[in-house]
């Protein structure tokens, strides 16, 4: 059965370990595939393609592979792991799905609209989750969540995982209570007092008042 889901093309791989270096060089990007009763694989992606079909996808997109022309299967991108430094792709974990198995996953949220507490009144926009965890079918699952934050309108209002929005299809996993976001008020900037002291116009200041003193108590 055709699908619309993206496709991505892959090769068994035999160069394991240290030895993958060589793979990086020339384009390839190394990979494994696994999942329950499946057992592990080690295959080679094109490094550019997953690039591309990436940034067109979320964290818990299915993708169907297919390695070395066989039948594609469906398997989520489970794990990427990049160079701290370059942020390169450096190797992704594959997990072969059935489509009639839920699966776990963490999900981010993104909010919409905007805070009249962080636009108009300057303060700032403090996150406390993230992400939440949701339970669905393979291709149920969503590639986030919205959070609408336009009711954020003073500092005394917290949103929480309650307030998301939540496809029918997928369960929440994540404690409906906990604290997603608020609005911080701004940081008010403490003006140390200014210690002045005022003399009396035409009154003498420091040894001249003391001259004086003594000329009077001499006189």
């Amino acid at each position: 059965m055709t699908t619309t889901r993206p496709k991505l093309a892959a090769s068994e791989r035999q160069i394991l370990g240290k030895h993958v270096a060589s793979l990086r060089r020339s384009g390839s990007l190394p990979a494994v595939i696994y999942g329950r009763d499946v057992p592990s694989q080690s295959i080679t992606l094109d490094a550019h393609d997953f690039e591309m079909l990436h940034r067109k996808t979320g964290p818990n997109a299915l993708v169907d592979v297919s390695i070395d022309g066989h039948k594609a299967a469906p398997v989520l991108i489970h794990a990427i792991q990049r160079d701290p430094v370059h942020q390169r792709v450096l190797h992704v974990d594959l997990l072969a799905v059935r489509m009639t198995d839920e699966l776990t996953v963490d999900v981010p949220i993104v909010f919409t609209g905007t805070s009249p507490a962080v636009e108009v009144s300057g303060g700032t926009l403090l996150h406390m989750t993230d992400t939440v965890r949701v339970r669905a079918l393979p291709d149920r699952l969503p590639q986030s969540l919205p959070l609408a934050i336009d009711s954020l309108v003073d500092y005394e209002i917290t949103l929480h995982v309650r307030d998301l929005v939540v496809p029918a299809d997928v369960v929440l996993l994540t404690d409906p209570e906990e604290a997603v976001v608020r609005v911080q008020a701004p940081r008010q900037e403490e003006v140390a007092p200014v210690a002045a002291e005022t003399v009396a116009e035409g009154a003498p200041e420091g040894d001249e008042a003391a001259d004086s003193s003594t000329e009077s108590t001499e006189s």
